[in-house]
């Protein structure tokens, strides 16, 4: 696969980044999304990035853009900003009409949210989308969710798109209790990229291009104390994605602590940091002297580590009962000899990618604790006891 470099030549606005929808889902950067663009294969295969998250923690976003036949394909809606559109519309000009997107996801808020603006821009797209869609806390049929009626199918169900030149493998469906979860990989036989939304990720120890355009995220979490002003330097930024992993896999990692008022207060009379892009001094955390060995062990490739993973997170709170599913899907997908990368919707993409890499990878997992409530995990572990208490989540 070659790689090119992000596209920087486009002049954007702030009009032109604008997401009108985010109050549905009010993630950071909230109201103004700016999209990073690559094209990953020459003619075959593009990415658009955004960032979201929560106060600061925010991590990629990605969307892909796959060229099928003399058509192109979306698969993992994005927001659809105007720059979005209009990078679409160009690719459409070179190298043919949008004709599918794919919502592969049958719980992926951030990907389920956008779908509706994303077809109404492309008006002659078929929208394919998981079975098992769902809401909460009331269960919405599909048309009140803005799916399109008259060009929406379900993967599977109704077919597969491009049956052809795409292989599809469905990881699920897992009965949660709330709703279902549901992710369909998609491989592409041509350029061997395995694109998965969740259930897959690669989590290098390096922040992603993505943050160039804007660390402020990376400089604000790499601060002890919120007196500190930010402060751009590589090892800041290195320092700033690693504990978002921490925040974003863990919630709470265990190597941090909260300190009293008093402190929190005058670090918000600092004189460096009265502005709203350091919350006005407002860091209610402090980090231990061993943070960093927590977060090394969650990153991906380093000694005897395979190259991707499946994200804590999902891990305690969607599969906690479900290991032997997602190990016959890790066998599965290492039955196509096709792969050579992986493109998630989140974190570090391209990922080079083997099926055996993938079949090693599931036999570790089945030699280790699944699933752990103890150290980093705690907090996790909470949440789902405290679901299964209520009778929230199924526990069968």
């Amino acid at each position: 696969m070659e790689l090119s470099q992000l596209d920087t030549s486009r002049k954007t606005s702030s009009t032109d980044q604008a997401w009108w929808w985010w109050p549905l889902l009010p993630l950071y950067p909230y109201g103004r999304r700016r999209t990073f663009v690559r094209e990953l294969v020459p003619g075959r295969l593009w990415t658009l990035e955004q960032m979201h998250g929560v106060w600061y923690v925010a991590v990629p976003i990605r969307m892909t853009v796959l060229k099928v036949g003399k058509e192109l394909m979306l698969y993992s809606p994005i927001a659809a900003t105007p720059e979005v559109v209009a990078v679409l519309r160009d690719l459409e000009e070179r190298h043919g009409p949008i004709r599918t997107i794919v919502l592969a996801t049958s719980s992926g808020l951030e990907h389920k949210v956008p779908l509706p603006a994303l077809a109404r821009a492309f008006p002659d797209a078929t929208v394919w989308m998981s079975k098992h869609q769902w809401s909460f806390p009331l269960q919405l049929p599909g048309s009140w969710l803005g799916f399109p009626m008259g060009r929406t199918r379900v993967l599977v169900e109704d077919g597969l798109p491009h049956a052809d030149q795409l292989a599809w493998i469905p990881l699920g469906p897992l009965d949660l209790g709330l709703g279902t979860f549901l992710d369909v990989a998609c491989l592409d036989r041509d350029t061997g990229a395995l694109l998965v939304t969740d259930s897959l990720v690669s989590m290098p120890s390096t922040p992603p291009a993505l943050f160039d355009i804007d660390p402020t995220p990376l400089l604000f979490h790499a601060r002890e104390k919120g007196s500190e002003p930010l402060v751009d330097t590589p090892s800041n930024r290195e320092k700033g994605w690693k504990r978002i992993v921490l925040f974003a896999n863990y919630f709470r990692p265990s190597c941090i602590s909260v300190p009293s008022l008093p402190p929190l207060l005058t670090d918000m009379f600092a004189r460096n940091c009265r502005d709203a892009r350091s919350h006005f001094g407002f860091y209610p955390f402090r980090w231990s002297a061993d943070w960093e060995q927590e977060a090394d062990s969650l990153f991906c490739g380093g000694p005897e580590q395979p190259p991707v993973r499946l994200a804590p997170v999902l891990e305690r709170l969607v599969f906690p009962r479900a290991q032997q599913c997602f190990l016959a899907w890790l066998r599965q997908l290492g039955e196509q000899p096709e792969i050579k990368w992986l493109i998630s919707a989140h974190y570090h993409a391209p990922q080079p990618l083997s099926a055996a890499e993938l079949v090693t990878f599931a036999h570790q997992l089945q030699q280790q604790e699944w699933a752990p409530s103890a150290g980093p995990w705690q907090t996790l572990a909470s949440i789902d006891n405290s679901l299964m208490k209520f009778g929230l989540v199924n526990t069968d």
